[in-house]
């Protein structure tokens, strides 16, 4: 299949591709982001075509975007919006509510700084300074993979000590 193809095979699939995603997610705005990513990862992967059958290599590109996407979901990420609260200025709250924020914020503080060496550093670097995996592996000397692990242990952790906050506040 040649790029100058791929616009011909779009009108000609993308229904198909289109309902076969709408099944699979049960969301039309879903699906419809998934039939775009579909074929823009058609597109990128050309190359990687191997003169089979268009239809049934597109549902396959189509049914890898939802995985991706469905795992992305399924993810708990602990992100420094989930945790840290934004800190209202006094016109919009009560003083009150800034200092439970300012407490919330400053027990999650607490909480990493408990976290062992190298998972501070990981929440440290990718949630509150927003490295990318990467950049974060490359400032701690890590391989990327121990990165990953370290990240999501020390997530693991937060999730536990907020859980049981919770708990303890019933």
């Amino acid at each position: 299949m040649k790029r100058s193809t791929l616009e011909s095979v779009y009108r000609k699939y993308m229904p198909d591709v289109y309902r076969y995603l709408r099944t699979l997610c049960g969301d039309d705005a879903a699906a419809e982001d998934l039939v775009q990513e579909t074929f823009y990862r058609a597109y990128v992967h050309l190359e990687n075509y191997k003169d089979e059958k268009v239809r049934p290599w597109l549902f396959r590109v189509a049914y890898h975007a939802f995985i991706d996407m469905k795992r992305k979901e399924k993810r708990s990420v602990v992100s420094p919006h989930e945790f840290f609260e934004r800190i209202p200025a006094e016109d919009e709250a009560g003083p009150e509510q800034s200092l439970l924020q300012k407490e919330s914020n400053d027990t999650l503080l607490a909480w990493i700084g408990r976290l062992p060496e190298l998972q501070k550093q990981a929440v440290i670097l990718y949630d509150l300074h927003q490295f990318s995996y990467q950049e974060s592996a490359d400032i701690m000397g890590i391989t990327l993979s121990h990165f990953k692990i370290s990240l999501f242990r020390a997530r693991q952790q937060l999730r536990k000590n907020r859980e049981g906050s919770d708990q303890d506040e019933r």
